[in-house]
């Protein structure tokens, strides 16, 4: 938008200038010449030809001094107004050299084009004595201006560029504030869990005794979540890497679902396509976190998820058949909040609510095309 607009105003600024020249032309003296169209031309392609100054600064430099060179040789008493704005924009696009050099060739040839003009004698050589200095004091304005600006604009980019530096530094010492805190708390209590069901477990086996299918799910859910906090501290503390579960772990999450007593269903609608990886960490954790909210709070030992490829998107669903109904007023815990969230980061949308046959549904919509 900005973009436009400045271009925009270019094109204002372009046509008023036009209008001027002209309007100065037309008021005043000047000799009749074969001519007198071509310098109306001239003025009017001076004008105009700086609508374009933002984004070719040097050809509308060119252009303008030799429009200002031939209007005055026709004999147009007319400030080079188009010339002077065209060293600003040069200048302030950082191309002091080329300015420099180019108003020092208009400095000499302008009084050159004045004298070869068809005014009498005297006039042309007091008009080109007159204009010689008008145009030094006048390039000068110009250079400043377009040179004031240029560092102004610099600065204002080199303070963002630090604004953006000091936000980044403050997000990766959080993220390592927050690993910090991770490893020494949930870290430890994790593998005390792990270390203690696979001692148990071993004691079981080695006794010839059963183990319980409870005690083999708390093994196989310790390791697993001590491998995803393992992953989630590499990912705080370098944020170019990301954990890797995605629906390809899908069977597993499942397995470990049914060694808790929750019976699963799985039903894939559509061809599986290519998605980014933002997109499918997205899928898995929406279903891992319905089926724990399903073991936990539902009563239910049963669920179903159905996942549906779209042409344009992802699509969800995760029921179960426990004892949630649409007028309980539980608030929403932080595992929904954290899908609300992530399923919002994405473009997406999510439903999360009890059925009215009973029971509780998730479903989700990700878009795949809009992510990159």
């Amino acid at each position: 938008m900005s973009t436009l607009w400045g271009r925009f105003r270019s094109w204002i600024i372009a046509v008023c200038i036009a209008i001027g020249l002209l309007t100065v032309a037309l008021a005043s003296d000047h000799a009749a010449t074969d001519y007198e169209l071509v310098g109306y031309v001239l003025l009017v392609i001076s004008g105009l030809a700086l609508g374009i100054s933002g984004w070719a600064p040097i050809p509308v430099l060119v252009v303008t001094g030799l429009c200002a060179l031939g209007y005055n040789a026709i004999g147009f008493d007319v400030p080079a107004v188009g010339y002077l704005w065209a060293v600003y924009a040069t200048v302030r696009a950082g191309h002091r050299i080329v300015a420099l050099v180019a108003s020092l060739v208009m400095l000499v040839t302008l009084p050159l084009a004045i004298m070869a003009s068809p005014l009498d004698g005297p006039t042309k050589e007091a008009l080109a004595q007159a204009r010689h200095v008008l145009e030094l004091a006048w390039l000068v304005a110009a250079a400043a201006a377009g040179e004031a600006l240029r560092l102004a604009e610099r600065r204002a980019d080199d303070a963002e560029r630090t604004r953006e530096e000091t936000a980044r530094h403050r997000a990766t010492q959080e993220r390592l504030h927050i690993a910090r805190e991770l490893h020494d708390s949930l870290t430890h209590q994790i593998s005390i869990i792990k270390v203690q069901s696979e001692v148990a477990v071993h004691i079981a086996r080695k006794r010839g005794e059963e183990v319980a299918e409870s005690l083999l799910a708390i093994q196989q859910a310790s390791r697993e979540a001590s491998r995803e906090l393992r992953a989630t501290l590499e990912t705080l503390r370098d944020e170019n890497e990301s954990p890797s579960h995605g629906l390809d772990h899908l069977p597993q999450l499942l397995a470990g679902a049914r060694g808790i007593g929750l019976t699963t269903t799985l039903t894939v609608e559509g061809e599986r396509q290519d998605m980014p990886d933002a997109v499918d960490r997205t899928a898995y954790r929406i279903i891992q976190e319905s089926l724990t909210n399903t073991a936990r709070h539902s009563g239910s030992a049963t669920a179903s998820i159905r996942i549906a490829y779209l042409p344009d998107g992802l699509t969800i669903r995760v029921d179960d058949n426990g004892t949630a109904k649409p007028d309980s007023s539980a608030a929403p815990g932080v595992g929904l909040v954290g899908m609300r969230e992530r399923v919002t980061a994405l473009g997406g949308r999510l439903r999360a609510e009890a059925r009215h046959e009973g029971g509780f549904t998730v479903q989700a919509e990700l878009p795949v095309a809009q992510i990159s």
